[in-house]
């Protein structure tokens, strides 16, 4: 693929500080700099020690990222909230694994998206998972198709740029309609869950109670770090585990037999447009019951 920068300065800029100025990483700043041809001015070929002045725009082609043979494609369904040429937002349903791992090789979210680029004939066919769920999470998941997409995106990451909210029902009622849970995580041991321990990484998730039930409390959650389990451990170390969450205590009710956690709405400002970009998914069927 091929992308333009200017340079919008009063003074001239290397190749590699107007690059990673615009949010290139360095790691494919490094890359491109191998590839023979890559880089252009007016149409005419640049090394990378070539001074970029004030208004001219540097045109570079960044290497396609082929097929990894040890994750083969498959040809399951996939709920395609968006796409266009750098990125796929899908809504990817409870029970489907986001990447590939030792107990499903072959038909997770990465193997179907792999599947969708070979139809659709794409030379990108590495997938970047931006903004994984767990197996058991429903909910919005934002793929990067190429280099220079997962590149901005994990810049975003990086500075708290990419807003992500999720839907959760949690036990019991919650003493305050508005509130901060601000406790570190960590892990403990081999243990899969994670725990609120003194010397974890710093985790801040904010919530807002939607609906007050009986039994349970549906809530808006804002994630402010993004820990591993972090709304599970959470909600489960106040006393509020998530339904159906059986890792962190959560009670099976009402059939719901995974954790009540849905990644609801999804947004970020695209550079490939200059504007922002915002999706909401509804919430799933399992969770309308406690509306």
């Amino acid at each position: 693929m091929q992308a333009q920068f200017q340079n919008h300065t009063a003074g001239f800029l290397s190749v590699k500080k107007l690059l990673t100025t615009a949010g290139v990483s360095n790691r494919l700043y490094q890359e491109v700099k191998r590839q023979p041809e890559s880089l252009l001015v007016n149409g005419t070929l640049v090394t990378p020690t070539r001074l970029i002045a004030p208004a001219e725009t540097l045109t570079v082609t960044f290497p396609p990222e082929l097929s990894d043979p040890n994750v083969p494609a498959s040809q399951g369904p996939l709920a395609i909230v968006f796409e266009d040429d750098h990125w796929l937002v899908l809504n990817k349903p409870a029970g489907l694994t986001s990447v590939p791992g030792p107990t499903n090789r072959t038909d997770t979210l990465v193997n179907r998206v792999k599947g969708h680029l070979i139809a659709a004939g794409a030379t990108d066919l590495r997938p970047h998972v931006i903004t994984r769920l767990d197996r058991f999470t429903s909910g919005l998941v934002l793929v990067a198709k190429d280099r220079l997409a997962n590149s901005y995106a994990n810049q975003a990451l990086a500075q708290h740029a990419l807003h992500k909210e999720y839907q959760a029902v949690v036990t019991g009622q919650l003493d305050q309609p508005h509130g901060v849970l601000d406790f570190p995580i960590g892990r403990v041991g081999t243990e899969i869950a994670r725990q609120v321990t003194a010397n974890g990484q710093a985790a801040r998730t904010e919530y807002w109670v939607e609906k007050a039930g009986a039994t349970c409390t549906r809530v808006r959650v804002q994630l402010h770090t993004g820990r591993t389990h972090q709304i599970r451990v959470h909600f489960a170390f106040v006393g509020h585990p998530l339904l159906g969450d059986q890792l962190y205590g959560g009670p099976v009710y009402q059939g719901m037999t995974r954790q009540a956690l849905h990644a609801a709405q999804l947004r970020f400002d695209d550079p490939f447009v200059g504007q922002e970009r915002n999706f909401t998914a509804p919430l799933p069927a399992d969770m309308l019951k406690y509306e």
